[in-house]
């Protein structure tokens, strides 16, 4: 079971002690409680614990880690944060939940040495059955006692509780969420979080935009990503997702009515993010937004068209071609898991095609159509100029992005370098 520190044991007993008498809890003012640091990782409890390394960093409180081997399949363990429930940074945007996402970034990528431990003697999984629950203990220096995150971020005001009080160290977690009431931080604080736009439209993630596009038809929506390619008054735009490994991405149809300035934003390459309204373009047969603006005299406005950053190239990862075709991919939840497939979901997303045979090319005014092939599957490449036109019979690389037409997947070649021919 639980083990304290002596002095740590004496501060916690004198909080709870503190909070049941008239007034309350210790006061802002009065000097906070390291919670974190009040209880001890006992390795000789009966839980069971390994040492891990961060594969990749999802959100506040889901992290996905390599683990030893005879834990799960592929050495890859998803954990999710027992007791905590930080605010949402990978569909709904909410508010801290940016700043949740940074902390536990921050705080595992300083250590030294990072262990997970289940709350009884065995491994055991979530509600959907990906991810498990885990305690997260970390150390900055091998000659330092390990912190447990989970309750660091209960004390830090960066996530409310989650069955907090009914696990091997629930005392703990509910003082930690008692004094980060009591001192006003973060989500507790009533003030905004400067990491969030306050404005009128829904702030979400492309990995949310593209699972469930229909839920937020006619809604105006936020999101950013890199601009990846300007093709018919659109500008496609894509944004990776950790948790699933995939590049996500949707089409931004800017018309032709939008300012100078966003246009200048809307430059190939840049970081940007993006405020319209999600509508189903029946010509094309997928979703898209529109109904984008620019106010040069209101930069800053949450509704705005904003530059981010700039320099970034489309991501193109490697695709099998019947992975592209034929692949499902299992996307998790909060509470349940769903299943795409593949192509639906890095539609409008960059990707590279290797070893295409091209066994036909049909030329219109607005560009070329290539059929290609291999191993016995076939795909269509277009380019918007030339490009290809002359490489039937020949064995070509494609970079594009994903795009459909008439209700089939095909790649939108990149117009200068889509297309390579292999001698």
């Amino acid at each position: 079971m639980k083990r304290l520190a002596p002095l740590a044991a004496l501060a916690l007993l004198c909080a709870l002690l503190l909070a049941a008498l008239p007034g309350g809890p210790a006061r802002a003012e009065d000097t906070p409680i390291d919670y974190a640091a009040a209880v001890r990782l006992d390795m000789d409890s009966e839980t069971v614990k390994a040492q891990v390394r961060v594969r990749s960093y999802i959100d506040g409180d889901t992290t996905h880690f390599y683990v030893p081997d005879g834990i799960t399949e592929g050495n890859v363990l998803s954990a999710r944060y027992l007791a905590v429930n930080t605010p949402e940074s990978t569909g709904h945007i909410e508010e801290y939940g940016k700043k949740a996402s940074l902390y536990t970034r921050e705080r595992l990528s300083a250590a030294t040495s990072i262990l997970i431990e289940s709350d009884d003697g065995q491994w055991n999984r979530d509600s959907n059955g990906t991810r498990f629950l885990v305690w997260v203990w970390y150390r900055t220096d091998e000659s330092e006692e390990y912190r447990n995150l989970n309750i660091e971020l209960l004390q830090e005001g960066l996530a409310k509780a989650n069955s907090s009080g009914q696990n091997r160290y629930g005392e703990t977690c509910m003082a930690a969420i008692a004094q980060a009431k009591a001192r006003g931080l973060n989500i507790y604080s009533g003030e905004k979080d400067p990491d969030f736009y306050y404005g009128s439209a829904i702030e979400l993630t492309l990995r949310e935009l593209r699972c469930h596009p229909q839920q937020y038809e006619g809604k105006k929506v936020a999101f950013s990503g890199i601009l990846t390619l300007n093709s018919n008054n659109s500008v496609y735009v894509e944004d990776y997702d950790a948790e699933t490994g995939l590049y996500f991405g949707m089409p931004v149809y800017y018309g032709y009515n939008l300012s100078a300035g966003g246009m200048e934003i809307l430059h190939i390459g840049n970081e940007v993010r993006i405020v319209g309204t999600v509508q189903f373009y029946e010509a094309g047969g997928e979703y898209q937004i529109s109904g984008l603006s620019y106010r040069a005299m209101k930069p800053n406005d949450p509704n705005n068209l904003q530059k981010l950053s700039e320099g970034h190239s489309p991501a193109c990862p490697v695709t099998d071609l019947d992975t592209f075709l034929h692949g499902r991919v299992t996307v998790p939840g909060e509470e349940t898991s769903e299943e795409f497939d593949y192509a639906q979901l890095v539609l409008a997303a960059s990707l590279t095609l290797e070893g295409l045979t091209v066994e036909s090319a049909a030329t219109d005014d607005s560009g070329v159509t290539l059929t290609c092939a291999r191993d016995g599957l076939t795909v269509t490449v277009r380019t918007g100029d030339a490009s290809g036109a002359d490489a039937v019979g020949k064995t070509i690389d494609v970079r594009g992005v994903v795009d459909l037409y008439n209700g089939e997947y095909q790649i939108k070649a990149f117009s200068a370098d889509g297309i390579a021919i292999r001698q």
